[in-house]
């Protein structure tokens, strides 16, 4: 099997290019962690609903991708989309009480659930720019540059998407 990890800026293409990685699948689960808390976000989930394919399956999970692993057969190609709303996600449940445990701890099991499936996932390439004034947004830095590291580890392919063209950056 093997993880692919598409990561670049906001906007850059990264959620079309791995989606594209997907269009020869038979089977293809989208998992989604996006949560539609304004008119904006709403807008963007629903561009990005109207470009999948009908008979991908959906499981929306904004908290537990673990949880969302067990719901998936083995055969499907797993795409997830993203892991910057994932890590979004876990620092408002957590609040900052020990959340960089908790995402560690949650990346860890994740991780290993996803051994057995072909798996694309989307993040954010946070270590372009300068850090954050703010604590919260900060730890949010942090937390992504984190998990995205952990994740290239394991990736068999890492890709950066740069104004809609990708780059391959590993192998």
């Amino acid at each position: 099997m093997g993880i692919k990890l598409i990561t670049g800026g906001v906007r850059s293409g990264k959620s079309r290019f791995a989606e594209s990685l997907c269009m020869d699948a038979e089977y293809v689960t989208y998992v989604a962690t996006g949560v539609a808390s304004d008119e904006e976000m709403k807008k963007r989930i629903e561009r990005h609903r109207k470009r999948r394919p009908d008979h991908w399956c959906l499981v929306e999970e904004p908290h537990r991708l673990a949880r969302a692993f067990q719901q998936i057969p083995h055969h499907h190609l797993v795409l997830v989309d993203s892991l910057t709303a994932w890590v979004s996600n876990q620092l408002m449940l957590y609040k900052e009480e020990a959340w960089e445990e908790h995402l560690k701890q949650d990346t860890r099991v994740w991780l290993e659930r996803l051994k057995p499936y072909e798996a694309i996932l989307v993040t954010d390439e946070v270590g372009l720019g300068g850090v954050a004034m703010h604590p919260v947004s900060r730890a949010f830095q942090d937390g992504l540059g984190w998990l995205n590291q952990e994740v290239a580890q394991v990736a068999d392919e890492v890709w950066m998407v740069i104004a809609g063209i990708p780059w391959r950056v590993k192998p």
